[in-house]
């Protein structure tokens, strides 16, 4: 099998194109996951099920996700790259072919599965690939277009999503984003080479470092615990503004599109003072999450309002995730790609966890309740992260990364 040519043969655009393209790929796959979060009413309606039960969707994909990436990797860890990733984009789009034309809702819940699978190995291989591709020098340039392209998936691909979805009807959402994927599937094939698997004896060995390591696992503990609030509450944001809050259809497209623009203003000041002022705003970003989560039954009467505590929340989420990423990271540099596969497998599990909390509340308590049991979580999850911070772990340096 050939060999990645030098990267002096290769025009430099080409290798920009390269990691644009799997920029592309990382905001397809990333949308996919989250796109459910603004179509749970529709799809509800269309097999006359209650959004609770649309909510095990979430549930399920995330958890085959959290479950499986670190799995898969090492399953492909010896596989070439190329083929292995157009392989994965193909059950994507197959699976999403399947979405657009499904007759009930256990048969939507197999599609989502195979998406699942396809997401799983696609966040396991793609940075690698990434960085190996990029012009010379050019690997942290590589690592935030990964990023950007995630960020974009909840800045436009929610909002997006949700707008084909009120047109067009849910379907055809999932349909345009299996066609974008059939797009940039036929780029990725012209446009990467080759790529053999770099993968070195001693990845068990890694493993088992890695796995003994408690304080990675408290560090884990947090983000899990984070995102299970997190996504008791944000998973059914949509049914809790339009049933509960009785905000229009159109407002809360626009909450879905400030959440996602507030999610680059917690990048920026991330980037500005993460590395001077990394433990408070750790701190800081936990405690808005936990406050703004517990705000939303009261924030529903004033536009005003609602628009403030998205800003924050959506800030304060992404501030969470990199300072945590960077927490774990300074952990073992020499194992950042186990380290990263656990961190992606931790957070889907933490979106599983909270879909389903979410699904719970409101069956046995009321929808009103998901902010609240969202902030309660939080607050666990705040306390521990108190504790990683009074530890003063040095943070590494950090670009993007994807989930």
């Amino acid at each position: 099998m050939t060999q990645l040519p030098p990267a002096e043969t290769t025009p430099k655009y080409v290798q920009y194109l390269r990691v644009l393209a799997l920029g592309f790929c990382a905001f397809i796959f990333n949308t996919s996951e989250f796109v459910p979060v603004g179509l749970l009413t529709g799809i509800s309606d269309d097999f006359n099920i209650t959004p609770s039960q649309t909510g095990w969707m979430l549930t399920i994909y995330a958890w085959i996700v959290g479950l499986m990436s670190l799995p898969m990797m090492l399953i492909t860890s010896r596989m070439e790259r190329k083929r292995l990733l157009l392989g994965t984009c193909s059950v994507f789009i197959v699976s999403h072919g399947l979405s657009a034309f499904a007759w009930d809702f256990q048969s939507l819940l197999i599609s989502r599965i195979g998406v699942a699978f396809a997401h799983a190995v696609f966040w396991s291989i793609t940075a690698s690939i990434a960085i190996r591709v990029a012009p010379p020098g050019k690997m942290n340039f590589a690592l935030s277009v990964l990023a950007t392209g995630t960020g974009m998936a909840m800045v436009l691909g929610v909002p997006l999503g949700r707008i084909i979805g009120e047109y067009m009807g849910w379907r055809m959402a999932f349909e345009a984003i299996g066609l974008a994927a059939l797009v940039i599937t036929l780029a990725v094939f012209h446009l990467l080479p080759e790529l053999p698997s770099l993968t070195s004896g001693n990845l068990k060995a890694k493993v088992t470092s890695v796995f003994s390591n408690k304080l990675l696992f408290i560090m884990y503990l947090a983000v899990f615990l984070m995102f299970t609030a997190h996504y008791a509450s944000y998973s059914y944001i949509e049914p809790f503004m339009i049933q509960f809050g009785r905000v229009s259809s159109g407002f809360t497209t626009v909450l879905l599109l400030t959440f996602g623009c507030a999610g680059i203003i917690g990048s920026t000041l991330f980037g500005y003072f993460g590395d001077k002022f990394g433990a408070p705003l750790m701190i800081a970003s936990a405690l808005g999450m936990t406050v703004c989560m517990g705000l939303m039954a009261w924030s529903v009467t004033s536009q005003v309002a609602l628009i403030t505590i998205t800003v924050i929340w959506g800030a304060a989420m992404i501030l969470t995730i990199l300072a945590m990423q960077a927490r774990v990271l300074g952990i073992d540099a020499s194992a950042s790609d186990i380290i990263m596969s656990l961190f992606s497998g931790i957070i889907n599990l933490g979106i599983g966890a909270g879909a389903m909390v979410g699904s719970l509340t409101i069956d046995h308590i009321g929808l009103e309740f998901v902010g609240y049991i969202g902030a309660f979580v939080a607050a666990l999850s705040m306390a521990v992260i108190v504790y990683i911070a009074r530890l003063k772990l040095p943070p590494a340096e950090i670009s993007g990364g994807g989930h």
